[in-house]
C-alpha cells in the first residue's frame, strides 16, 4: 500500500510538469517554420505587383517615388485653387487647399530633408489662407493667392529647384462651379 501511494504521489508531481512541457512545445513553430522566408506572390491586374511583402513594398515605394509626384498633384491642385478663389467657389477653394496639406505632407514622409523649406508654407501660409477662406474674406484672400505662390517659388530655390517657377494660372483645366 505504502508504494502504491508513492507512485501517486510521483505521477500527481511528474504528469503536470509533463503537460506543461506538452503545451509549451506546442506553442512555439518548429525552428524550419520560423526559419522559412514568406512565399513570393503576385497580385494586381496582371500579376504586376510580384514579390515577398519586403519586395512588394519595394515596388510600391518605387511608384510613389519621391517628393516630385507629390509636387504635381500639389500643381494641379493649386490651379484648381485659384480658379476657385477667382470664383469665390468657397467650398473648392477649402477642398483644394487642405488637399494640397495633405500632398506636401505625404510627399514630406517620404522626404524628410525637405521639411525645413516647406515649414513656413505648412504653419505660417497655408493656415492663413484656411483662415481667409472660413471668413469668407475675398480681398485677403486675393492677396494670399501671391503670398503663397511667392512661398512655393522660395521653397523651390532652397531646394535648388528655381527653374520650377510657379506662376499665376492663365487656363482652367476643370470648370469650378459654385
Amino acid at each position: 500500500m505504502i508504494e502504491y501511494a508513492g507512485r501517486m504521489r510521483t505521477r500527481r508531481l511528474v504528469i503536470p510538469g509533463l503537460l506543461a512541457c506538452a503545451l509549451a512545445a506546442c506553442a512555439q513553430p518548429p525552428a524550419d517554420v520560423a526559419a522559412t522566408p514568406p512565399a513570393a506572390s503576385a497580385s494586381g491586374e496582371g500579376g504586376w505587383l510580384a514579390g515577398t511583402t519586403d519586395e512588394k513594398f519595394d515596388t510600391v515605394a518605387k511608384q510613389l517615388r519621391g517628393f516630385d509626384m507629390a509636387m504635381v498633384e500639389t500643381g494641379y491642385r493649386y490651379t484648381e485653387f485659384h480658379w476657385a478663389v477667382r470664383d469665390r467657389n468657397w467650398g473648392y477653394a477649402d477642398y483644394q487647399i487642405k488637399k494640397i496639406r495633405t500632398a506636401v505632407e505625404n510627399g514630406l514622409e517620404r522626404r524628410p530633408k525637405r521639411a525645413k523649406s516647406a515649414e513656413t508654407f505648412l504653419t505660417i501660409v497655408v493656415p492663413a489662407v484656411e483662415a481667409a477662406i472660413a471668413e469668407r474674406d475675398a480681398a485677403l484672400l486675393d492677396d494670399l493667392l501671391g503670398t503663397l505662390r511667392s512661398t512655393c517659388n522660395t521653397c523651390h530655390e532652397a531646394e535648388k529647384v528655381e527653374f520650377v517657377h510657379v506662376g499665376e494660372p492663365q487656363v482652367r483645366t476643370t470648370t469650378s462651379l459654385k
